[in-house]
């Protein structure tokens, strides 16, 4: 199993829902208002005045055969909405409950 940690502009956040639902990924966690800025070519989103826009980030734990659909997927969707930022890191899963 891997983690997909995805980071996203919050006006992706329908979009990046509706990634998850089409490859029927139905758990994940998200955090709003999340804050930061892209390592290389990224604007910052920091929620102030000079720089007003945030994030959103979402945790998802998916079988391993899911991490590639769902990156492409996510390729995609940045692609088409490159000035909003999405990024997504994946981990490895050592157990589960």
């Amino acid at each position: 199993m891997k983690a997909v940690f995805i980071t996203y502009g919050q006006s992706l956040r329908h979009p990046v829902e509706e990634v998850l639902n089409k490859l029927n990924i139905r758990g994940f966690t998200r955090w709003e208002e999340t804050q930061g800025r892209g390592s290389e070519t990224g604007e910052p989103h920091y929620g102030t005045h000079a720089w007003p826009s945030k994030n959103t980030s979402a945790l998802t734990i998916v079988d391993d055969e899911k991490v590639e659909p769902l990156l492409e997927h996510l390729r995609q969707l940045d692609v088409q909405a490159e000035q909003q930022g999405l990024r997504a890191f994946v981990w490895n899963v050592e157990g589960k409950m």
